[in-house]
């Protein structure tokens, strides 16, 4: 049984600390890119924030979309690998998968500040395209290609009456970006109910049944 050192419980201590301070910062950075909007957050602000010296997030982060970019990269890697595993269980059918997996959206993401992400990523990607190729490289692509893998799978047992859903697995998700645009804008004035949305909505692509197609 190895013994821990003195000095290596002082490097396990340092980078313990260190990953601290990272995330510190990326939980302000949220915080501070949700009140302001990117383009007029400073990383002063997202420093005080966190507790920490400005120079302190360039030991982490190079600039503002570095660190936005790495927001995004830290939140959608546990959202993904969900996915993943989802759509690698075979003996599902399809409407059961996209049941576990909109309901899993609906907590990890609508629910949780990586809603905030999605928004500032409708709402200030065009002016800051890095940002919107980062989230779509990290994030859109790789979810359309494991949906589009569960559509062909589905579309071969015969679950899916037509293609569609290979050749626009967007369609999956358009209800979830639909209820991050209805939450900044409309939700004071009519509330949604967006797991009944949801469940509507998979229902409407992916009826219960094993065999669709005529």
């Amino acid at each position: 049984m190895a013994v821990m050192t003195s000095q290596s419980r002082q490097i396990s201590k340092r980078r313990e600390a260190s990953q601290q301070r990272r995330q510190a910062i990326l939980d302000a950075a949220i915080d501070v890119f949700s009140a302001q909007g990117f383009a007029a957050a400073r990383l002063d602000d997202v420093a005080v924030k966190a507790g920490v010296a400005k120079g302190t997030i360039y030991l982490f982060f190079k600039d503002k979309e570095d660190l936005f970019e790495h927001l995004l990269t830290s939140a959608a890697g546990p959202v993904l690998g969900r996915v993943e595993t989802l759509a690698g269980d075979a003996s599902l059918p399809i409407d059961e998968v996209l049941a576990l997996l909109l309901d899993f959206v609906r907590k990890e993401v609508l629910g949780t500040r990586r809603r905030d992400i999605m928004r500032l990523v409708i709402t200030e990607g065009h002016r800051f395209p890095r940002i919107a190729e980062t989230y779509h490289r990290e994030v859109v692509a790789k979810g359309m290609h494991i949906l589009q893998s569960i559509a062909k799978r589905a579309y071969a047992r015969g679950e899916l009456a037509s293609y569609d859903l290979v050749s626009f697995p967007q369609l999956v998700f358009a209800p979830v970006v639909m209820a991050v645009i209805w939450d900044g804008l409309f939700s004071k004035y009519q509330p949604l109910d967006v797991e009944g949305l949801l469940a509507a909505h998979r229902r409407m692509i992916a009826p219960a049944g094993k065999s669709r197609r005529v």
